[in-house]
């Protein structure tokens, strides 16, 4: 069983939501990066995403656009992400680490290097959001056999047919985009997630994470009522921006319990 899977099973168990929390390797310093890393889990996430810096995130909004030009501005790239995983595993064995990014540094890299450096380095999955699963299933099939997971998205403009295909090669959770925009766009219209998961679990039968547009504790429980997690970037973003160097670490442990706080809370 993989690291993704055996949390999300003891998050079932426990009867909790799971916490899923992303920033950008080399944001807003690369020596912050594993620090920040360490932080997000002691203040109670379950499964870290970490950006991978890239000059033309699509799906990204400004907020995390701002994050890439900074670590790029920094020199940082792929081989750095791996490093900082690496560093990461030296202290926690357990906390889930899913590289989030887009198919060109994979490209150049090539996606066997990719497959290889991520094994070593500790790494468990990806989500790559323009690697759509109708091309990628050598992809996909080799991630499997290395065992690591590839996470799709699902939008509120998904097909059943897209749907499907998925279910068939996706691994670790689906990650389910609430808005019809980038990310920090928008407010999340809990009900229509509701209905959407509904359709998807037909389908899916991985845990569904929810992201784009979670900003709050309030927003974080709404959707906590219908999904396994709830997924949180820009806003710790946010607040890396609005916070000293010096004090980031605290800063960001101290949102992210907050949000578990919420989560954990009595319904």
């Amino acid at each position: 069983m993989s690291r993704i899977a055996a949390t999300f099973s003891a998050l079932k168990h426990a009867g909790k939501t799971g916490l899923v929390t992303f920033i950008t390797a080399g944001d807003p310093a690369p020596e912050l990066t594993v620090p920040l890393m360490h932080a997000l889990v002691a203040g109670g996430a379950d499964v870290l995403e970490l950006g991978v810096p890239f000059s033309d995130p699509m799906a990204e909004g400004p907020v995390i656009q701002r994050a890439c030009e900074r670590a790029l501005a920094k020199g940082v790239g792929i081989h750095h992400v791996f490093g900082f995983v690496k560093e990461f595993r030296k202290t926690n064995q357990h906390t889930p680490v899913v590289l989030m990014g887009y198919a060109n540094p994979i490209e150049r890299i090539g996606p066997e290097t990719f497959i290889a450096a991520s094994v070593d380095a500790g790494a468990d999955g990806a989500i790559v959001v323009d690697y759509p699963p109708e091309e990628c299933e050598r992809f996909a099939g080799a991630m499997r056999e290395a065992g690591l997971d590839l996470i799709f998205l699902l939008a509120p403009t998904s097909t059943p047919r897209r749907i499907a295909q998925v279910a068939r090669v996706g691994g670790g959770f689906s990650y389910y985009v609430s808005l019809k925009g980038v990310t920090g766009a928008g407010h999340i219209d809990t009900a229509d997630v509701a209905r959407r998961l509904s359709a998807i679990r037909e389908h899916v039968k991985l845990p569904i994470g929810v992201g784009f547009g979670i900003r709050d504790a309030a927003t974080a429980r709404a959707v906590a009522e219908v999904a396994d997690a709830v997924v949180i970037g820009s806003r710790i973003i946010q607040e890396l921006e609005a916070t000293p160097p010096e004090q980031a670490c605290a800063a960001v442990q101290a949102f992210v319990s907050g949000i578990r706080h919420a989560l954990d809370a009595p319904r």
